[in-house]
This record gives C-alpha cells, structure tokens and sequence, in this order.
C-alpha cells in the first residue's frame, strides 16, 4: 500500500466559485434537504413559509459543512484515488486550512441561524448530525472498520428528524421511522458503490467491506440489510401513520430494491480491482438506491398533501 503520509502537498493555485461549491458535496447536499424538506412537509402543524425555507436552507448549509470538513480531514487518501484526485484540495486549488475554516464557519453559522428561527431541538439535532458525520464516521469509524457506513449512516439519517422537529418541537413516531429507513438504506447504498470502487479503497487502507470481506460477503449484507429496508420502509404504512399512495410506492420500490440485491448476490465477479461498466448490477443497484430515496420519501409528501 502507498504511504499515504508521502503524498506531497500540491501547491496551491487559484480557487473558483465552482470549486469551493465541490466542497460541499452538492450531490450529497441535494439528497439531504430533500430528506429534510419532506420531514417539515409531514409534520403536523405550520411554518411560515419564510422560516421554513430559511430551515432548509440551514440542513443544506450544515450538510455541506460537513462535507467540506470531512473533505479536508480525508485530503490524503483523496489524493490516491481516482475517485477523489480531483476533488479542490488534493488537487492544490483549495488550500486545506482555508477548507476547515470554510466548513466550521458555515457549521457554526447554520446551527445557530437553525436556533433562531426554529427551536432548541431542531438546533439541537442538527448540531448532532454535524458532530455526528464529522467526529464519528470520518475521524473514527471509516478508517478503523468495516461497520464505518454502518454506523455513519446515522449521520445522513437525522435530516427528516430536523425538518419535523423544526416544525412542530418534538419528535414522534414517524419522524423516527424516517431516520430508521434512512439508516438502512445507507448501507446497501453506500456497499454498492464500494463493489465498483474497492481498489481505491484498498489502495489507501480505508476497511469498506469488500476489502476486508470480500466481495461475496458484501454482496449478501446488501441483500439482509434491503430486507431490513423494505420491512422499515411499509412500517409507517404497517401503523397507520401514512396512507395507500405511500403503502403502494413503498412496496413497488422495495420490491425494486429486493431485485436488485438479488441480482448483486447472484452475480460472481469479483469487482476488486475491476473497473465496471455501467451494465453491472453494483452500479445499477446503486444507481436505483438513489432513485429509491427520492420517490419514497415524494411519494410520503404526496401521500400527505392528498390525505
């Protein structure tokens, strides 16, 4: 394995606007407030819409806090995969304190904007989410073991929670089944996507499953933990908390995610060190996670809006 600590610092050149967006993960941001917008629309009661919008915007701020700071801890292993090698700070356009301090500014800031203009618990939890992503997947679980998105994954679970939280101050039922749906879903999520890209993963040291148990043994955890999803995911609808419109997209996109796990499983290539193409049923399953989120949690505001 590369000395990670050899890695050179690249000189640092100059900065765009497009790069210090890079390094909020704006692709991970969307996922999240998206998450977090359908948990303030569910939630019983009334938000001004100006307050509601400003609560939004602070989960998209705090999740790119996060990932700005996450970027800046992980800028040595970033520069040996190919994944990564681009990203602002390995790449020298970034300079990696200017990173942190960018990313604490905006954490500090959304966390107490969050408090002003909502409650103590919505800050609360947000501030917990930040903590969460930061100290505890990216500074002490994703390089010591292969559980790390199993336990992180709590971390990109807490936005539903905030959105309803900012609403009405409380946490009930639903909310919290939100979160559990979500941190089911992390796994097989995140499980797919490092069968493609274990090299890189195995290059820097970093313990994803496929690396430390092989890809076979990755292939049947994606297949148990879509179990666990599909069965959290018809729970609101199980309990009576949602209606047919949820119950019905919930069981059609598990039976989706059911499929696809099963076509992982049965498939016997050995993706370490293989550069798949987009036809391979990892990247389609985790292609179709993503669109799995998305629909669920619409059709949960949809199921609301016409209830």
């Amino acid at each position: 394995m590369t000395d990670i600590a050899a890695v050179p610092t690249p000189a640092i050149a100059t900065s765009s606007a497009g790069d210090w967006l890079t390094l909020l993960k704006p692709r991970v941001v969307v996922l999240v407030v998206f998450t977090g917008l359908v948990g303030l629309l569910v939630a019983p009661g009334h938000l001004h819409p100006v307050l509601a919008f400003t609560a939004v915007l602070c989960i998209a701020v705090a999740a790119g806090a996060a990932g700005a700071i996450n970027m800046w801890y992980d800028r040595d292993i970033d520069a040996l995969m190919r994944r990564t090698s681009r990203r602002p700070i390995p790449a020298g356009r970034i300079d990696a304190g200017e990173a942190l301090g960018f990313g604490v500014a905006l954490a500090v800031g959304s966390v107490l904007v969050m408090w002003l203009v909502t409650n103590t618990l919505a800050a609360t939890i947000l501030a917990v989410s930040i903590g969460f992503y930061v100290f505890v997947y990216t500074m002490w679980l994703k390089r010591r073991t292969p559980q790390n998105i199993v336990i992180g994954g709590a971390a990109g679970a807490f936005p539903a929670l905030i959105g309803w939280a900012a609403v009405t101050g409380d946490i009930q039922t639903l909310p919290v089944l939100l979160f559990l749906i979500v941190f089911a879903w992390t796994p097989p999520h995140f499980w797919a996507l490092s069968l493609w890209a274990s090299a890189d993963y195995e290059r820097v040291g970093v313990p994803m499953l496929p690396v430390v148990a092989g890809a076979r043994s990755t292939r049947r955890h994606i297949l148990a933990y879509t179990v666990v999803l599909v069965a959290l995911s018809l729970s609101p609808w199980a309990l009576h908390l949602t209606g047919t419109t949820y119950g019905l997209s919930a069981a059609v996109l598990g039976a989706g995610f059911l499929i696809g796990a099963v076509l992982v499983l049965r498939d016997r290539q050995d993706a370490t060190g293989v550069s798949l193409t987009n036809d391979q049923p990892a990247k389609k399953l985790f292609r179709f996670s993503l669109y799995y989120l998305f629909v669920l949690f619409a059709a949960l505001a949809v199921d609301r809006l016409v209830g």
